[in-house]
């Protein structure tokens, strides 16, 4: 009886089928390389609009706000440097660069403003800065009708300029005084004053030292005075310093 053997193969075809696997499996991993190398040199992604600009220069950095919550406070101003109110001054605080004008350094005069024949009333009171350097007055000058400290001070009419008078070197100012209101004329005995003193107010209010002196007029021995005098604030002008006086 004829049989037939069933063989389990050729050698060489099991080994070609050996190669072509390796070759599948080359293959694969070949193209999972390329596809990661194709990823690695591929351009990064843009940045989001805003970040930079479109020439590609680098972004300026904001400064910091100093508020972490909305980033939009309003940054902090710089202070400003503000002066103490006297700084520079050498006339204690009378607002200007000048000092206070000292009474040895001013000579006085005295012109009657009343009519020949009037009861003196109105007197104008001038001073004149020797130094060649301007001096300030302030205020009004403490007046006194009668001699000696003791004396009361002449009440300022209405409330002195608070601006300051700035004399210059060989200038004058001016303070209008009114001395007498009384018209009952006849046999009365009044006081009597043969010169005017008169103290200077510093920029900060208080005297200063040394008196001036106010003689009266020549043709006038003594005037009345009583206590309806008056004086007015130091001025630049004698029309300033006597326009209120001769109302009274």
């Amino acid at each position: 009886m004829n049989s037939k053997t069933v063989r389990s193969g050729s050698p060489r075809r099991g080994l070609r089928g050996v190669v072509l696997g390796a070759a599948v499996v080359a293959a694969l991993l070949a193209t999972t390389a390329c596809q990661g190398d194709d990823q690695a040199a591929a351009p990064p992604t843009a940045a989001p609009s805003g970040s930079a600009s479109a020439g590609g220069s680098t972004p300026q950095t904001t400064a910091p706000t100093g508020d972490a919550g909305t980033g939009s406070s309003t940054p902090t101003p710089t202070p400003t440097a503000t002066g103490s109110g006297d700084s520079g001054e050498t006339g204690g605080g009378n607002g200007t660069e000048y000092a206070d004008c000292e009474a040895d350094g001013l000579t006085t005069a005295v012109e009657l403003q009343d009519e020949r024949g009037e009861t003196p009333r109105h007197f104008l009171l001038t001073v004149t800065n020797k130094a060649k350097t301007p001096c300030v007055l302030n205020d009004a000058p403490q007046v006194r009708l009668k001699a000696g400290n003791d004396a009361p001070i002449v009440q300022t009419l209405g409330e002195p300029d608070s601006e300051p008078v700035v004399v210059e070197g060989g200038g004058k100012a001016y303070a209008g005084l009114y001395v007498f209101g009384n018209d009952e004329g006849g046999e009365a005995e009044y006081d009597q004053s043969d010169r005017f003193t008169a103290t200077l107010v510093a920029g900060e209010g208080t005297e200063l030292s040394g008196t001036l002196t106010f003689d009266l007029p020549d043709g006038l021995d003594t005037v009345s005075v009583d206590d309806a005098a008056r004086v007015n604030g130091w001025a630049g002008t004698e029309g300033l310093a006597m326009r209120p006086i001769t109302q009274l």
